[in-house]
């Protein structure tokens, strides 16, 4: 028996008597972690307050996706920008965005956890907390043990932990593939061939986890009663909803018949990617979207409406803040999973830009950056993508335009600026604001959103990209994360944070959507679930507005015109919520979208002329297959030699 063999045993011993204690601090009490006092498993699981305890460690390793540095969706992708040199802040994922993902020592590394350079506390090893899961699921489903727990808590619990750890699971399989399935954890006289864990196919992986899932949802709850203790904590509709994108990233085209990894096999010559395209995936997606919506909906979950009555404001800004506070309402009714151990409010600050003279810039730091190719994204006015509009005309979207006094609840009156920022769709506004843009919120001068807050970007005003550190480098600012809520005051910015949505509801008609569609086409249901989302956004329907405005006006009838319809409006509504990322990925249209260049305003321009020239910020580079997927890092290859590296790595 080798040394290293050894040591393994030796540490599944002491995984067996003592509980892994976590460096977490909350502030909110469902976050408690198990106490340093409690050193054994079976103390841990002699009494309902240290049970649940553990149950909270279980939820300690979700990742903190409403914080940059810990969300790949941010900053990983071409959606939104910073310069190489802001080393103020540790955004290892931005390291996957300029090509430099490795195999020596992994960016963003959730296999082993380490990836963030920092302590404890910067560490999501997702093996760790599924091995907790396990832990917690074996213990609580022996009545025998914690004693004054009553029937419907233990089920409960269950059901938690179940969810996290197929979540856990789903995490890992969307990073790196293939993936160990850790059922159940090594007892200490375990073989070596046990703990030499292998990867299992694709469609091995995706049907443990729709089953643990399926499993977790007949016992949680419809709904949160306890708001003012357990917000944040997983309900039925949350673990339908994962199931869902679970299920609709295993019917996608990177994980569907993809013939690009052909080659990629287990050590027995079996493909990890099933090599037959199978479309009832995309009925199995479809299917359970609408069972996700039917039980969000049945528990009050409906599309956010601002309600607030506080100033008289025009319909123009009450839509903005309607998609606006969607995201940063807390706990608003659309959101149907909030979570509450990452709370965005750092992400605010890396937003907001200064907005006044003499704003420090500490305060809004700006460096949240979309490109131009984002701001094209998003469509006009009239609901259709600027290259189909035919009454508008965007072919010189540089032009300098001066808005208008009816343009001014979206650009200040008089101001000049690009013909881009013209003659956008609500969302455009709501979502990104840039030199000229109007910027509403709470503690507006005028007590109203006539003569409010502007963005000044030029070089030397106040939001323009002078200071050393904290600067935009691509002229456009990220409106929709921050609340509203947010104020100025002579002593700084006040920021209210809020939990980080992890699923709104807006998400899921569009994975019921984009599935039915690739089931079965075209229809009046899938259009009804579109236009929610549309007519919430201030849009004609679908059917009205490629008719009636766009160059391609039979587009939505067909499977292939609708699939991209879909993709566009899933960029736009989930805009800058760590969505693209993923989703580009799962659509194999990455090695597309990133190796286009990243470009912005010249945000260094004095004047009108200069700034509004197209700057080269980055050459992005992709190289498919090989970036679909993270690869392991080399020394977890030496450790376990049954493990296989993915393509390309």
């Amino acid at each position: 028996m080798n040394q290293r063999y050894i040591k393994i045993k030796q540490a599944l011993s002491a995984l067996s008597l003592l509980i892994l204690i976590l460096t977490v601090s909350s502030c909110n009490d469902y976050l408690d972690v198990v106490p340093d006092n409690v050193s054994t498993i079976d103390h841990a699981f002699r009494l309902r307050n240290e049970a649940e305890k553990y149950l909270f460690t279980c939820y300690s390793y979700l990742p903190k996706y409403g914080e940059a540095e810990y969300n790949p969706g941010f900053v990983g992708g071409d959606e939104i920008w910073k310069d190489p040199v802001q080393n103020y802040t540790n955004w290892n994922a931005f390291n996957i965005a300029l090509g430099l993902q490795n195999k020596t020592n992994t960016y963003f590394n959730a296999w082993d956890g380490h990836y963030s350079g920092g302590g404890p506390s910067d560490r999501y090893p997702m093996f760790d907390g599924i091995r907790h899961c396990n832990t917690f699921i074996e213990n609580v489903s022996d009545k025998s043990k914690v004693l004054d727990l009553t029937d419907s808590e233990r089920s409960r619990w269950l059901g938690e932990a179940e969810f996290l750890k197929a979540y856990y699971h789903w995490q890992l399989l969307r990073m790196y593939g293939p993936i160990p399935i850790v059922d159940k954890n090594l007892s200490i006289d375990a073989s070596e061939g046990q703990v030499n864990v292998v990867r299992m196919p694709i469609d091995t992986c995706v049907n443990y986890i729709v089953g643990l899932l399926d499993d977790a949802a007949t016992k949680l709850p419809g709904i949160i009663l306890d708001r003012g203790t357990e917000m944040g904590r997983i309900t039925k509709p949350i673990a339908l909803a994962i199931k869902a994108k679970v299920l609709l990233t295993a019917a996608s085209p990177l994980f569907n018949g993809n013939t690009d990894y052909a080659n990629f096999k287990n050590k027995e010559g079996d493909p990890f990617f099933n090599q037959t395209y199978d479309a009832n995936k995309w009925k199995k997606a479809a299917d359970a979207a609408l069972a996700a919506i039917q039980s969000a909906e049945a528990n009050g979950h409906s599309l956010f409406e601002f309600s607030n009555k506080t100033f008289d404001l025009t319909d123009t800004t009450r839509t903005q803040l309607s998609i606006r506070q969607a995201v940063c309402e807390q706990f608003n009714e659309e959101i149907v999973w909030g979570q509450r151990n990452s709370m965005a409010g750092g992400l605010q600050l890396e937003c907001m830009p200064p907005l006044v003279v003499g704003q420090d810039h500490r305060t809004a730091e700006a460096v949240m950056s979309p490109p131009l190719k984002i701001a094209r994204l998003f469509y006009t006015k009239n609901g259709v993508p600027i290259d189909e509009d035919k009454t508008l005309d965007f072919s010189n979207d540089k032009v300098i335009r001066t808005a208008s006094h009816a343009d001014r609840f979206n650009i200040k009156e008089g101001y000049k600026t690009a013909r881009l920022n013209f003659d956008r769709e609500p969302r455009f506004y709501a979502d990104l604001s840039f030199d000229g843009g109007v910027w509403y919120k709470y503690d507006s001068p005028s007590n109203s959103d006539e003569n409010t807050y502007t963005v000044q970007a030029k070089y030397g005003d106040p939001a323009g990209s002078s200071h050393a550190f904290f600067f935009n480098v691509t002229g456009y600012f990220i409106k929709k994360l921050v609340d509203w809520n947010m104020t100025l005051s002579s002593s700084g910015a006040t920021y209210k944070s809020y939990p980080w949505p992890m699923i709104r509801l807006a998400d899921v008609y569009l994975m019921y959507a984009e599935a039915k569609n690739e089931a079965d086409g075209p229809s009046d249901d899938i259009y009804s679930y579109l236009n929610k989302i549309r007519e919430r956004a201030g849009l004609e329907t679908i059917q009205d507005s490629w008719t009636n405005y766009s160059v391609d006006p039979t587009k939505y009838q067909t499977k292939e015109g609708l699939r991209e319809i879909i993709h566009q409006e899933r960029g736009i509504e989930l805009a800058f919520e760590g969505s693209r990322f993923w989703d580009l990925r799962r659509w194999k249209e990455a090695a597309d979208k990133l190796n286009q260049p990243i470009t912005g305003w010249n945000v260094y321009g004095t004047d009108d002329d200069s700034y509004y020239q197209v700057r080269t910020v980055f050459a992005q580079e992709f190289i498919s297959p090989r970036d679909y997927f993270w690869p392991i890092q080399e020394s977890e290859l030496l450790r376990n030699p049954n493990l296989i590296q993915n393509p390309g790595w």
